[in-house]
């Protein structure tokens, strides 16, 4: 049993040593930064999210990748997520693709309907279209994948007819994953195109997440594809004790929640109810190295996972403090899942 780690991020603003915000330009260099270090102590994906709106830096994911590209080794790169919906598949294709060139074959791309909708106005596409859209483009996203000439004709975008896209990737496709996050509509999509899934566990529990896994791996069989790998991805900070750890993440978290919470409708985050959520059962990945990575393990062997990605910003929480919990997940919580995995068969709760 092998499971890989990786991290991802949005590019939250938070205040600087001064106490003052950050701006996005900051925040962005600081977030090559984190990418950089990741790559340095050994972690397998780093992901950066699109959002358009006030709170987040990051409008542009591919832009700040081929940046990292560039200064990083090994790592893989990638989107968390693309919002396919509101973009066009052959610039996505195109700017990946560049991606992975500049990076040596290491981009992934994730793409999703995102769990925000500013991008709609923002790009000139009608919200009663939003499963529409992603349908519809997921059908010529997977057409460009084959790199050749492509003739497609849908409702929502104008049809190519014998055209091909550039540049060509090195392997002959760019690396696709689809992100889900609890439907099982969406998970049979993904298999009905054979991509590989990575579930969004912001809440509820891991475990809770097994039988949508289950039920990708049965329509991949159905629609006779070939096995895939299934990810999965949660909110979470490492620090040298679980107390440290609750206590300098639960006021970031806390201001995250409460700050989409009056768009949405949620009440706070109380404490009991972010203590449970960091416990065996709940979706944040937050303790000490040997928590986190006992939480990694028992949720991956519940889902058959082969990769798990810490969500490690969030809110205000500072750059040194990410820095710190990027440097203990890529330490010493890896040192502890491979030791808890070494002798575990696939599907074997630690």
């Amino acid at each position: 049993m092998t499971i890989q780690l990786g991290l991802n991020t949005f590019g939250d603003l938070y205040p600087g040593p001064d106490g003052r915000m950050l701006g996005g330009a900051q925040v962005i260099r600081n977030v090559v930064a984190e990418a950089v270090l990741a790559d340095q102590v050994g972690l397998d994906f780093f992901g950066i999210g699109e959002h358009h709106r006030e709170d987040f830096a990051v409008s542009s994911p591919e832009t700040v990748l081929a940046g990292i590209a560039t200064v990083t080794e090994r790592i893989r790169l990638g989107s968390a997520v693309t919002v396919l919906s509101s973009d066009d598949p052959v610039r996505v294709y195109q700017r990946f693709a560049t991606v992975d060139a500049l990076s040596s074959g290491r981009a992934d791309v994730i793409l999703g309907r995102g769990s925000f909708t500013e991008s709609f106005p923002l790009f000139g596409y009608p919200l009663d279209e939003y499963e529409a859209l992603f349908e519809e483009k997921l059908q010529l996203f997977d057409r460009l994948r084959t790199e050749g000439r492509i003739d497609w004709q849908g409702r929502l975008r104008a049809p190519i007819q014998g055209l091909e896209v550039y540049p060509k990737t090195e392997a002959g496709a760019l690396r696709t994953w689809i992100a889900v996050g609890g439907s099982p509509n969406s998970v049979v999509r993904a298999a009905h195109y054979g991509l590989p899934v990575i579930f969004a566990i912001i809440g509820g529990s891991p475990s809770a997440f097994a039988p949508f896994a289950d039920y990708y791996r049965q329509a991949l069989e159905h629609f006779e594809k070939e096995p895939q790998p299934v990810a999965f991805h949660s909110p979470g900070y490492v620090a040298e004790t679980d107390e440290q750890a609750r206590e300098e993440f639960f006021p970031h978290q806390a201001y995250t929640h409460a700050r989409i919470g009056r768009e949405r409708g949620w009440g706070p985050l109380t404490r009991a109810e972010f203590d449970a959520m960091c416990g065996p059962e709940g979706a944040y990945f937050v303790g000490s190295p040997e928590t986190v990575a006992r939480k990694i393990v028992r949720s991956s062997a519940a889902l058959g996972a082969s990769r798990f990605d810490l969500k490690y910003a969030v809110g205000t929480l500072d750059h040194a403090r990410m820095r710190r919990s990027i440097e203990l997940f890529g330490t010493e919580v890896r040192r502890y899942v491979e030791d808890m995995t070494a002798d575990l068969p696939a599907g074997t709760a630690a």
